[in-house]
């Protein structure tokens, strides 16, 4: 007899990895406070059976990101979510090099058929408005280019960006990390594009 497993069953198995930064990390904040246990309690509470790999290396740039990606997804990985950038602002690295660095990562994700949550994050105008220009457009346009799901900013779910000082209280002392309070309203927003990432997968 043909046994059919209820989709909740199904997606037990389902891993996504979260291939970042420290902000991917949880630099600073106690293990259960960092984005990808909040993120997976977020989803649990929904009643959604996966677990996220934290793939968040403290001071990762795209480059870095690039260079483990291929020993980072492991066979099991059946998608990923991709927040990498921030150190490469800070460093005022160039756009095309990040961009070219972020292009590489998505398309080892193209050659294995992984669907993708591509996370953004917006330049600060300390390099001047040009750079951020450049910056700001690396990640709609290949989310475009390589059909992956989009979240432009990372820092959304704290504002709209305008006034930074309406959400210093949720960051921590450096003022370049979420802090807990922070992070789960990151979560609270990026939370349904990962339900959308999951259905994709399911979709295949």
């Amino acid at each position: 007899m043909l046994l059919v497993l209820p989709v909740a069953t199904q997606a037990e198995e389902m891993q996504i990895l979260a291939l970042g930064d420290s902000l991917t990390a949880g630099y600073g904040l106690p293990a259960e406070d960092g984005f990808v246990p909040q993120l997976q309690a977020w989803l649990e509470e929904r009643g959604v059976e996966v677990t996220i790999q934290n793939g968040g290396v403290s001071g990762d740039t795209t480059a870095g990101g690039r260079a483990r990606i291929e020993w980072s997804l492991a066979p099991e990985v059946d998608a990923m979510i991709v927040t990498l950038g921030g150190n490469d602002i800070l460093r005022g690295i160039d756009p095309l090099v990040a961009r070219d660095n972020l292009d590489a990562i998505l398309d080892i994700a193209d050659q294995r058929g992984l669907p993708v949550l591509l996370v953004g994050l917006y330049a600060s105008q300390n390099f001047g408005a040009d750079y951020k220009a450049m910056f700001d457009a690396i990640y709609p346009k290949l989310a475009e280019e390589h059909g992956t799901l989009l979240e432009p900013n990372f820092f959304q779910g704290l504002g709209d960006g305008v006034d930074p000082a309406a959400y210093r209280r949720f960051m921590q002392a450096d003022g370049i990390h979420p802090n807990a309070e922070g992070v789960q309203r990151i979560v609270a927003r990026i939370g349904p594009r990962v339900e959308e990432l999951m259905q994709q997968v399911e979709a295949q």
